[in-house]
């Protein structure tokens, strides 16, 4: 499972929600620095007094829209806002308010309309040019992101906006100045636990494990409840193979958060790699029950299930993995791999030929295809497939092994024996491995009981 994303404030918290106005009546000093419905009361009974109008008014729409997003209700603060700018049209902090609503419901589009009119008017506010800038940011648009934190951060530098555009740089794999931003973030505000954890999740993506942790375990000191902390710090130990702290990190997650399906997910991992493949399948479990349309969980079940020698169960889920990504050529491999473990090698011909349909230079497909091949004694296109794999990873173990065996099958014991001979060099159990397959060795071979190793088990798994 992939690290959680990248951690943004969200939009609402950077708006400048209110603008100072006089204090002409007891309803609009509450409209105006009152809070939740106790303000939303006051503002309507300013708004129906008829007393004010233009500026003012507009502030009581602008005002009681703030407070109506802050509930959740987007479609009453949008109105809100609407009604702001037809009594004042030039009130910036009107558009940039809608802007944020607009955000919130994901219409990203509208509401960088709404920043670029906030910021015409008023080209100098930081606010929405930041607010712009996550906005940019959710469209992927992440260098036009960074552009509108730089100006914000020169008209008013904060700890929030450089944790923004940090997050915008290591969205482009630039974590050395990601972390440049996270750390400028920290230095301004030490007790910032989201940009300590953003700063983590770099040091991680950069392969500093050790460096993450350090910084995951500040971010909970700060917050003792950060539950996406808990989860990543919890991948960075089983990325040190650490998996009893791993799992007691996801368990630890999942007391504040039950039904997580990352955290459930990499559970399921961390216990898969210790060996207990049933009780990761009882994880991957809860993943689906939580989300039923969580690849990464169909596939990590899948994996689990080939473990236990489920393959009907593996080929079922990988099936659902397509489903749900049709494009997934790791998905199509693994099942026709699964496949032709169980002889379904028609079936298997077909996935693996998806697979190199969607990517021509997938080693593992080329791999796959040539088991599938070899089985079904076809042994001049086996040794084709094995070729063009062997072409592109010459130490590849299974593929020489596979080779050879196509090459013996033909009649050319030679050529065949040796590359079963570099095969076993590179990999001493390869024999006993592929007989866990169902490929039986050379009459000449003896061979100890079978036994699946680790890379068959990774076989066709997504990349963490």
């Amino acid at each position: 499972m992939p690290i959680k994303s990248w951690r943004s404030l969200p939009f609402a918290a950077l708006a400048t929600a209110f603008i100072a106005a006089p204090a002409l009546a007891d309803d609009w000093e509450t409209c105006a620095k009152g809070s939740g419905d106790e303000a939303i009361a006051a503002c309507t009974q300013a708004i129906k007094s008829g007393t004010y109008n233009g500026k003012t008014l507009a502030l009581a729409y602008s005002n009681r829209g703030v407070e109506w997003k802050a509930k959740g209700e987007l479609e009453k603060a949008i109105a809100d806002y609407n009604e702001a700018i037809k009594a004042d049209p030039q009130q910036a902090a009107a558009y940039n308010n809608r802007g944020i609503a607009y955000a919130a419901g994901q219409d990203f589009e509208k509401a960088v309309a709404d920043y670029d009119k906030a910021i015409e008017l008023k080209p100098d506010y930081a606010s929405a040019l930041n607010n712009r800038g996550l906005a940019y940011f959710n469209q992927g648009q992440h260098q036009r992101a960074i552009a509108d934190y730089d100006a914000a951060i020169k008209l008013e530098p904060d700890a929030v906006r450089l944790n923004n555009r940090g997050n915008a740089y290591a969205a482009r794999a630039q974590y050395d100045r990601a972390i440049q931003d996270f750390d400028e973030s920290v230095n301004l505000d030490g007790q910032y636990a989201i940009a300590v954890y953003n700063r983590a999740n770099a040091y991680f993506a950069k392969g500093e494990p050790e460096r993450a942790i350090k910084d995951y375990d500040k971010a909970l000191t700060l917050d003792p409840k950060y539950q996406d902390a808990l989860v990543n710090r919890g991948v960075a130990y089983e990325k040190r193979g650490e998996l009893a702290k791993a799992i007691a990190d996801y368990d630890a997650a999942l007391k504040l958060e039950p039904k997580d399906a990352v955290a459930l997910n990499n559970r399921g991992n961390a216990l898969l790699k210790g060996g207990k493949p049933d009780d990761a399948v009882a994880a991957y479990d809860r993943a689906i029950q939580v989300n039923p349309k969580y690849v990464s969980a169909f596939f990590s079940r899948a994996i689990a299930f080939e473990a236990k020698k489920r393959y009907e169960s593996a080929v079922a889920d990988y099936g659902e993995v397509i489903k749900l990504q049709p494009q997934n050529a790791a998905a199509w491999n693994a099942r026709c791999w699964a496949r032709a473990i169980i002889g379904r090698l028609q079936d298997a011909i077909g996935d693996c030929n998806e697979a190199l349909k969607l990517n021509p230079d997938y080693i593992n497909a080329l791999d796959s295809r040539g088991y599938v091949l070899l089985r079904a004694g076809k042994y001049e296109d086996s040794i084709a497939d094995y070729d063009a794999a062997l072409a592109m990873e010459p130490k590849k173990a299974a593929s020489l092994y596979g080779r050879g065996m196509a090459k013996r099958r033909k009649g050319d014991y030679a050529a065949g024996n040796v590359d079963i001979a570099a095969a076993k060099e590179l990999k001493p159990n390869i024999v006993a491995e592929f007989q866990g397959y169902g490929l039986m060795p050379p009459a000449t071979e003896v061979v100890p009981t079978p036994a699946r190793s680790d890379e068959a088990q990774a076989r066709g798994r997504k990349s963490r």
